[in-house]
C-alpha cells in the first residue's frame, strides 16, 4: 500500500466521527454531554455558541480543502464542499429542515473524500510516449 493511500485513509476515523451524532440514538446526547462538561465544554452545547462554533469549524474544513487544492483535484472538491456548508448553515439555523442537512453532511462528506483521494499518476509508457511525442516522435499502435 503506498503512502497516499495512507493519507486517504486517514479521513475515515473523521469522517465516521463527524456523522456520529446524526447516526446515534437521542439516548446518547446525555453521554455527549457528560463529555464535554467533564472537559469543561459543556457550554458549547447551547444554542448561542452552536451557531459561530458550527461556522469556525465548517471553515476550517474548507481552509483545509483550499490548502494546495492545485496540487491535489483542483478546486472541485472546494467548491462542492463551499456549497455543502452553506447548505448545512442554511438547513440547521434558517430552515431548521432535517433532509437538507442531512444532504448537505452528504455533499461534505463526498467533498472531503474527493479531495483526500489520492490523484492517479501517469504509468511509465504514457509518460514516455508523451516524452517522444514532445520530440516529434509518433506512437505507433
Amino acid at each position: 500500500m503506498n503512502s497516499k493511500w495512507r493519507q486517504g485513509l486517514l479521513a475515515v476515523p473523521s469522517v465516521g466521527v463527524s456523522i456520529l451524532p446524526k447516526l446515534a440514538c437521542p439516548a446518547c446526547w446525555p453521554a455527549y454531554s457528560a463529555l464535554l462538561a467533564s472537559v469543561g465544554l459543556g457550554f458549547l452545547i447551547q444554542e448561542a455558541y452552536l451557531l459561530p462554533l458550527t461556522a469556525a469549524l465548517l471553515g476550517l474544513a474548507l481552509g483545509a480543502m483550499a490548502f494546495r487544492a492545485g496540487e491535489r483535484h483542483g478546486y472541485g472538491p472546494f467548491l462542492l464542499g463551499t456549497l455543502a456548508a452553506g447548505s448545512l448553515l442554511l438547513g440547521r439555523f434558517v430552515w431548521d429542515s432535517k433532509p437538507a442537512i442531512h444532504c448537505a453532511v452528504g455533499l461534505l462528506v463526498v467533498a472531503s473524500l474527493w479531495n483526500t483521494w489520492p490523484r492517479r499518476s501517469r504509468s511509465n509508457e504514457e509518460a514516455a510516449c508523451s516524452d517522444c511525442h514532445r520530440a516529434g516522435f509518433q506512437r505507433i499502435s
